[in-house]
C-alpha cells in the first residue's frame, strides 16, 4: 500500500493564511528543495556530541525526503535516512565501506520518518499547499496539527506558531526512538528560529530537536541551513 494521495488538499482558511504567510505558493512548478546543513547530534544523553555536515531534499508534493550526512571526525560516518514510496530507510556505514546500522521499512521507523517529514515542513513550505497526503487541523490561533500516513504508519506532529504566524516550535508524545533492538515510542520536541526571507520565503535557519527522557529533554540534533533552493 503507498502513499495516500489526493487530487488537491482540502485546507481549511487558517491552513491557507498560513501558508500564505511564509511566502508559500505550491506553484506546479516547485517539486522539491534542497538544502544544505551543519550541526551537533547524538543518539542519548551521555553521548558525546559529533558534528555533521548534510544535504537534504523534500518533496513537496509527496511523503518523500533523503537526507546525506557525513558524521563525526573526517566524515567518517556516513548516513542515509529516507522516506519515500517504497518506504522508510536508514543506513550508516564507516569511511562508505563498512555498514554499521541497516534498517528498512517496518510501522515504527515510518512513522518516526513521516514525523520528521512534518516537523520539517518549516524548511519547506510549499507542502502545506502543495502535499495532498497531509491533513491539518486547526487547534487554536497558534497551535495546528497535521498528520500523514503511509501503509499501516501514521504519525501526526503539532505545530505552535510564534506572534508573527511562524513555527516557533514542534512537538509530538509518540515518535518512535531506536533503543536496542526495538523501538520506543517517546515525547518528541524541537524548536525552530532565526527566521530569514530567502527567495520569497520565510524560513528558520537555525533548528533543533531532541526526546524526553525519565522527564528531561536533551537535543539530540542541533543545526543551521547554509543553503536553500528550489530543486
Amino acid at each position: 500500500m503507498g502513499i495516500a494521495n489526493r487530487t488537491e488538499p482540502l485546507l481549511p482558511p487558517k491552513i491557507r493564511d498560513f501558508a500564505a504567510g511564509l511566502g508559500a505558493t505550491g506553484s506546479p512548478s516547485m517539486s522539491s528543495v534542497m538544502l544544505t546543513q551543519s550541526g551537533t547530534m547524538r543518539d542519548r544523553p551521555s553521548a558525546r556530541t559529533m558534528r555533521f555536515s548534510a544535504r537534504q531534499t523534500i518533496n513537496l508534493r509527496r511523503l518523500e525526503f533523503e537526507w546525506r550526512a557525513s558524521i563525526g571526525p573526517l566524515g567518517c560516518i556516513s548516513v542515509i535516512d529516507e522516506l519515500n514510496d517504497e518506504g522508510a530507510a536508514l543506513e550508516a556505514r564507516v569511511f562508505h565501506a563498512f555498514r554499521i546500522a541497516n534498517v528498512k521499512g517496518g510501522a515504527p521507523l515510518t512513522k518516526g520518518e513521516i514525523m520528521r517529514y512534518l516537523a520539517e515542513i518549516a524548511w519547506a513550505p510549499d507542502a502545506i499547499l502543495a502535499n495532498p497526503s497531509l491533513d491539518w487541523t486547526v487547534l487554536d490561533d497558534q497551535t495546528l496539527r497535521v498528520g500523514a500516513g503511509h501503509g499501516t504508519a501514521r504519525g501526526v506532529v503539532e505545530f505552535r506558531l510564534d506572534e508573527s504566524g511562524r513555527i516557533a516550535s514542534v512537538t509530538a508524545q509518540d515518535r518512535p526512538r531506536k533503543e536496542g533492538a526495538a523501538f520506543v515510542e517517546r515525547p518528541w520536541r524541537g524548536r525552530f528560529f532565526d527566521y530569514r526571507e530567502h527567495e520569497g520565503r520565510l524560513l528558520p535557519f537555525q533548528g533543533e530537536v531532541g526526546w524526553v527522557l525519565d522527564g528531561q529533554m536533551f537535543v539530540a540534533w542541533r543545526g543551521r541551513i547554509l543553503s536553500w533552493g528550489f530543486a
